[in-house]
């Protein structure tokens, strides 16, 4: 199981590991429990964790990355327990990431974290994948070869092609074949 296997399902708390999805819903299983159950796609949304952005004053930040700094600074400044006041939540929080913006980032939003990070802890899922930037991926060069044979593998339209190539695409095609008898008369 990897991070982004992992999702949270509207209606329904916790994190579950996404095993399968059908047409009308997905099959999860529940990480804190491990049951196995269907998800209708009718009464839930299903969000991979790793869509999920949090809100700072800047260019938002990935759930990753929050999780990320959670874990560096997890030796110096513990993780506040869920059932702690709102106030000192917000304090960690801010400790962590002080761009967070405060305005948009409730504290139930902040509790969720809080929850979500201690069942991947839990389920040892804290081990991110290196990403590689999308500037810094190399694109080779098409060859000439399959430039070439792009525009050969292109149709014309009736209307782009000229008088002598309507002459031949009607030799091309073969005449219309009748398949129904001719009524004889006796």
């Amino acid at each position: 199981m990897e991070y982004r296997e992992i999702v949270a399902v509207t209606g329904i708390g916790g994190l579950f590991h996404l095993l399968t999805t059908k047409s009308d819903g997905a099959i999860v299983r529940n990480l804190a429990d491990k049951t196995t159950k269907f998800i209708s796609a009718r009464l839930h949304n299903v969000t991979p964790i790793e869509t999920i952005e949090v809100y700072t004053t800047g260019d938002n930040v990935r759930l990753q990355e929050v999780f990320i700094k959670m874990l560096e600074h997890e030796e110096s400044i513990k993780p506040v327990d869920v059932k702690s006041p709102d106030n000192a939540i917000k304090a960690y929080f801010k400790s962590i990431l002080p761009e967070f913006d405060e305005e948009r980032v409730y504290v139930s939003d902040m509790k969720k974290m809080l929850k979500w990070y201690q069942l991947l802890k839990d389920n040892d899922l804290l081990k991110f994948e290196e990403q590689v930037p999308e500037a810094e991926v190399v694109m080779e060069p098409a060859t000439e070869e399959v430039a070439e044979a792009k525009p050969a593998a292109k149709s014309r339209s009736k209307k782009a092609a000229g008088a002598s190539d309507a002459d031949t695409a009607t030799e091309e095609k073969p005449a219309k074949k009748t398949t129904r008898a001719k009524k004889t008369q006796e």
